[in-house]
Formats: C-alpha cells, sequence, structure tokens
C-alpha cells in the first residue's frame, strides 16, 4: 500500500533551501488548508488564488524562491490547486512588468473590467486549424477575431491574457474580459482524465474587445516568459513530493524488502537534483547583472520534469496496483501529474534546448 499521501500540518509548505521556507509558501500553506475541497473545487480555488495573488513577490525582485516555493506548497497540497494558482500569478507578474515599463495602467485595466479581485488565465498557445486575430480599428481600438485553444479555465475565471496574430508572423499580447458575451468558451472538448476539472478547451472570440500589452513580440522576448517556465516546473516538482512520501512509507514497513529501499532511494536523488536546480535558478534570476535566462530555464524544466517522470515511474512500479486503484488522492496526483507533465514536449523541448545552445555563445559549462 501507498500509506498516507496528506501531508501533516508541520511539513506542507517546502523550502528549495535548507532552513525554512519563505513567508509566501507558509501563507499559502495556512491559507489553503481553510479552502472547501482544495483543488477539486475550482471556484474556491480560484478565490484563494486571488487573495493569494497579492502575497506572491514576482520572480527577478530579490524572492524569486519565496515565489517558487510557494507554488510547490500548493501542488504538494494538490496538483490542480497549483495549477490554477500558476496561471494567475504568472498574469500578475506580466502585467506588473508591463506597467514597470509603461505598457499598461491601472486605468486600462479598469477600462477593461479589471481589479484586484480578478481572476486571471494565461492563454499563449497555439493548434493546428484554428488562429485568433488581433484588428485594430481607426480610433485604436482593437478586437479579437478566431478560436484560441487550450484555455484552460476559460469559463472560470474572470479575465485573462491572450496571444493573438496582428500580422502572417507577428503576435501580441491582450487583455481580455472573459465574461464578455463575445467570447465564448467550448466546454465539451475536453474528455481528460488527469486534471478532470481544469478544462483546457478552444474559445471563440467574435470582435471581442481586447487591450494590447506592449507590441509585437513583447510577451516573448521578455525574460519573465523564461522565468514564468520555472515557476510550472516547480509546481511539477512540488507535486511529486507526495510520491515520495508515499516511497518511504513502503520502505519504513518491517517486511521492506532491499527493492523498497532502491525506490526510494532512487526516487530522493532525482527529486534532490531537482530541487538543487530550482534553486540555483531562483538564484540566477535574482541576480542583478543579466543570466541567459532560456537557457537556465529550458535545462531546469527537462532536468524536473525528466525526475518527475521517473518518479512516476518508480512509484508505479514500487507500490503496485492497490493505491491507483483504491487510493484517491494517490490516483489523482498521479493521473494530474501525467497530464500536467506534458506541458513539456519531453524530446521536442530537448532538441529546442540543443538549438539554442549550439546559437548561443554561452559555455554549457559557465552558464
Amino acid at each position: 500500500m501507498s500509506g498516507p499521501l496528506v501531508t501533516t500540518d508541520a511539513d506542507l509548505a517546502v523550502p528549495l533551501e535548507d532552513g525554512e521556507p519563505g513567508s509566501a509558501a507558509l501563507r499559502a500553506e495556512t491559507t489553503l488548508r481553510s479552502v472547501v475541497a482544495f483543488g477539486t473545487h475550482v471556484d474556491a480555488t480560484i478565490d484563494w488564488a486571488v487573495e493569494l495573488g497579492g502575497a506572491v513577490p514576482v520572480p527577478g525582485r530579490g524572492s524569486t524562491r519565496e515565489r517558487w516555493e510557494a507554488l510547490a506548497t500548493a501542488a504538494r497540497a494538490d496538483v490542480a490547486g497549483a495549477r490554477i494558482l500558476e496561471p494567475h500569478l504568472d498574469a500578475l507578474a506580466i502585467l506588473a512588468e508591463a506597467s514597470t515599463q509603461g505598457l499598461v495602467t491601472t486605468a486600462d485595466l479598469v477600462r477593461m473590467g479589471a481589479d484586484a479581485n480578478s481572476s486571471w488565465g494565461v492563454f499563449a498557445a497555439e493548434g493546428d486549424g484554428v488562429r485568433l486575430e488581433a484588428r485594430q480599428a481607426e480610433d485604436g481600438s482593437w478586437t479579437l477575431n478566431g478560436v484560441k485553444p487550450w484555455c484552460s479555465l476559460a469559463d472560470c475565471v474572470s479575465h485573462a491574457l491572450v496571444t493573438a496574430w496582428t500580422g502572417p508572423g507577428e503576435r501580441r499580447l491582450f487583455v481580455v474580459a472573459m465574461r464578455d458575451p463575445s467570447v465564448r468558451p467550448q466546454r465539451d472538448t475536453w474528455v481528460s482524465r488527469g486534471l478532470a476539472q481544469i478544462r483546457s478547451t478552444p474559445v471563440e472570440f467574435d470582435d471581442a474587445a481586447a487591450l494590447p500589452v506592449g507590441g509585437d513580440g513583447w510577451y516573448l522576448r521578455r525574460e519573465g516568459f523564461w522565468w514564468g517556465g520555472v515557476g510550472v516546473a516547480a509546481c511539477w516538482w512540488g507535486g511529486a513530493l507526495p510520491l515520495l512520501d508515499a516511497l518511504a512509507h513502503a520502505a519504513a514497513r518491517p517486511d521492506a524488502d532491499q527493492l523498497a529501499h532502491t525506490s526510494y532511494g532512487a526516487a530522493d536523488a532525482r527529486l534532490w537534483a531537482a530541487r538543487l536546480a530550482l534553486a540555483d535558478a531562483a538564484r540566477l534570476a535574482d541576480r542583478m547583472d543579466p543570466v541567459p535566462a532560456r537557457l537556465i530555464s529550458e535545462r531546469v524544466r527537462a532536468i524536473v520534469a525528466d525526475a518527475v517522470e521517473t518518479v512516476l515511474t518508480i512509484a508505479d512500479r514500487a507500490l503496485g496496483p492497490a493505491p491507483l486503484a483504491s487510493d484517491e488522492a494517490h490516483a489523482r496526483r498521479v493521473g494530474d501529474l501525467r497530464i500536467y507533465l506534458r506541458q513539456h514536449h519531453a524530446e521536442r523541448d530537448l532538441a529546442r534546448l540543443g538549438r539554442a545552445l549550439t546559437q548561443s555563445d554561452a559555455s554549457p559549462r559557465t552558464t
């Protein structure tokens, strides 16, 4: 059997470095415990994410570690809970960066109906056969038309940051109000067994009012884009920690054999390596001098994704079918993690890392 997967009050918040976790992780831990059905009750978890959002620092301002610890803590409690929190925090960080650069103002957001109580998604994926296009009218206003795929919780959040095509090869980021009648999520296309309640479906836009954030390409050129990707990896790592707890429980049984100890040791080594990679990336993100954010992000995501996928396999083999068939928390965590991990595109992302290294002047031994 897998043993308990619900962590105790003392060990839910997780540090990336030795010592106590930061204040953001501790606040996440304290507040999520009061949420009814955290992670499974979507609306209640969104409300929690909105309340927590202002207490979590943005990356690159001296407290990136605290931010990623908060995400890992949420994932340790429930993977879906972290999947709800992460894009909301990402949107707040993007808007903060845009505001600092004078690209968007509070008054702009208010005109779109957004305020401190807004809940956010970030929809930047593309898909075959669909396209979302942005058009600017003579009065300077923008509207969006077309279909955007892979929009998580589009029918639940109040606002979103959405990328749309402004020309044959250029995209721009826009704020949209998701409850506008011209924005229509397609609710019946999500059949996933993992993250089942976090529906990621296409959304149809029909002359939807939109507020531009930055110019063409700004969203992808930002250093913050790459640190946001590492934040997702922090969720993967935190989500796998209860699997390590289950392996530890199995290895501590009086009848545990050498294979149980081997499985626990192998899983611990991989998640420890992932933790070190995240901690190092956090330190680099907070340095004042420039760092190759893209290379760091690609490497860390690859390391963490590989570690978590390996631990999933180890847990399946070491614990057997019983927890997958009879332990709701364990079975849901495994299913949720497997879907969430597909935000890393495996060999395709490794190929992208290889190309980036080939084109970079930075030595792999020194960056």
